[in-house]
């Protein structure tokens, strides 16, 4: 059954050893670098429980309820069902979080989609990721993905140095394997589950194969070490920044210490083909929920940048409405990536509906390869004044207020307190140390750049411009044979 907050809190309440600047951290759900998206999760668990929002939250089935965001999509309604869940959501808590379990579910359907090829080596792991999904259906745990290994010098195979630089097995036991090495992993520290997966690699390399592992990693197992970087929360008063406070996620050096992993938790293992296939479609799925976010963050970009102008009347100057226009292009792409999606999309090979994939992946490529010009975009349109604005205390001190009352204060609709809170905002959404950290985070979050346009090149249909250009230049069915043959 839908958890509620107090349950979620309380599972992760379970002696984990998590690090934090140099101190040990013996309750992360009180802890104050951890409690504001602690406290998030816990709302969007007790969202599910209430009567107005339940319909939306979650989806009934043999007479319980789970999660909308867990639930195996087969028609495009499914999927328009999640996505009107998330963006409830983001309404409800009034800013954006990417690490809350409905992103990363997608990438065990990925795998799932492979079973015949999980059935080449063992068909327990075929079974066993199939287990794992429903499981999450049915008991709602907070599930991240442990992904990014510290790789270590890349122009060496792994065998050549530290082999622990990236996961891999050191033993066999009745009881499961022990494996060794670290990953890097957005909000892990209190999460409840990882699905660990290889990083990318050469798979084609049979070499590799002890590192060529995917399994379930308890946040608690015996082994198991949480190092985190130092939180936003608490470096600043919450007034002058409010997303820092309140949206941080933060991220963990996960350390594997010979963590025993159960056999029923291990859904491949020595099968570099599994490794290729999971690194190869791991977004097919997730990179949908990533990319909506992007879109809720395109949304607060353009009320920010629009605010900004309209207080001060700048929304009425033509060069000001092009800009504004062209941050409306670039979010409007996006929303055309996802909807188009959803509308066309594909049969997987397991049954399941994924979004149309060369939409998908080309969307994703759109919204954040133009990213970083749309937040610089956003910043000119706020005005200097977002830097140089002073900080909440000085709109309340008796001897700085007046004067700032005085040159912030527009018009009775614009007052100066107003004012203070649009620019804080703006900062801290633009400007401030978490707002460069989002932008690369938002950036290599779900695999680097490069390997969104790789998935773009394996997604995309090259066969109808080929064809087309091969009819309009009159060449010979020669060459089309020869190239359908080298594709085949």
């Amino acid at each position: 059954m839908i958890r509620t907050g107090k349950d979620y809190r309380d599972s992760i309440r379970d002696g984990r050893e998590v690090h934090m600047n140099g101190e040990r951290i013996r309750d992360v759900a009180t802890h104050p670098a951890f409690k504001p998206v602690i406290d998030i999760r816990a709302r969007i668990y007790d969202m599910a429980h209430e009567p107005k929002l339940q319909d939306l939250m979650t989806f009934e089935e043999n007479g319980e309820r789970s999660p909308i965001g867990l639930k195996l999509p087969f028609t495009p309604k499914d999927w328009e069902d999640k996505r009107k869940a998330v963006d409830a959501v983001m309404w409800d808590i009034g800013g954006i979080v990417t690490r809350v379990g409905d992103e990363t579910i997608g990438e065990m359907w990925s795998l799932w989609d492979g079973k015949d090829i999980l059935n080449e080596i063992d068909p327990r792991f075929a079974e066993n990721i199939e287990r794992h999904i429903h499981r999450a259906i049915k008991l709602d745990p907070f599930h991240v993905s442990a992904n990014t290994d510290p790789k270590g010098d890349r122009s060496k195979r792994p065998q050549e140095q530290d082999p622990d630089m990236l996961v891999h097995v050191v033993k066999e036991t009745d009881a499961g394997i022990v494996i060794r090495g670290a990953k890097y992993e957005t909000a892990a520290a209190y999460a409840n589950q990882a699905f660990l997966k290889p990083t990318i690699a050469n798979w084609g390399d049979a070499k590799l194969s002890e590192y060529a592992l995917g399994c379930i990693v308890k946040m608690d197992a015996p082994g198991v070490k949480h190092i985190c970087r130092t939180g936003f929360v608490g470096r600043a008063p919450e007034r002058d920044y409010p997303l820092s406070n309140r949206f941080d996620e933060v991220d963990t050096l996960l350390i594997l210490d010979n963590v025993l992993i159960p056999w029923e938790d291990i859904l491949f293992y020595q099968h570099t083909r599994a490794a290729a296939f999971i690194r190869q479609t791991l977004h097919r799925y997730s990179a949908f929920p990533f990319v909506q976010r992007t879109l809720s963050f395109a949304d607060l970009m353009i009320g920010a940048a629009l605010w900004n102008a309209r207080q001060t009347g700048l929304d009425k100057q033509q060069a000001v409405q092009e800009k504004l226009a062209e941050l409306a292009v670039w979010r409007e792409g996006i929303n055309a990536h996802l909807t188009a999606a959803i509308a066309t999309g594909e049969k997987s090979p397991n049954g399941l509906l994924m979004p149309n994939q060369s939409l998908l992946m080309t969307g994703r490529v759109h919204a954040l390869s133009n990213l970083p010009r749309m937040i610089h975009l956003a910043r000119e349109l706020c005005g200097g004044q977002i830097c140089v604005t002073p900080d909440a205390a000085a709109f309340e001190n008796p001897e700085t207020a007046p004067w700032l009352r005085k040159y912030y204060t527009i018009n009775d609709e614009w007052i100066a307190e107003d004012r203070r809170k649009l620019m804080a905002f703006a900062r801290d959404l633009l400007n401030s140390d978490y707002a460069g950290h989002r932008l690369t985070f938002q950036l290599f979050a779900q695999a680097p750049p490069f390997a969104h346009l790789a998935a773009v090149y394996r997604t995309f249909d090259w066969n109808g411009p080929l064809e087309f250009a091969q009819k309009s230049a009159g060449l010979s069915d020669r060459i089309w044979g020869a190239h359908k043959q080298a594709a085949e």
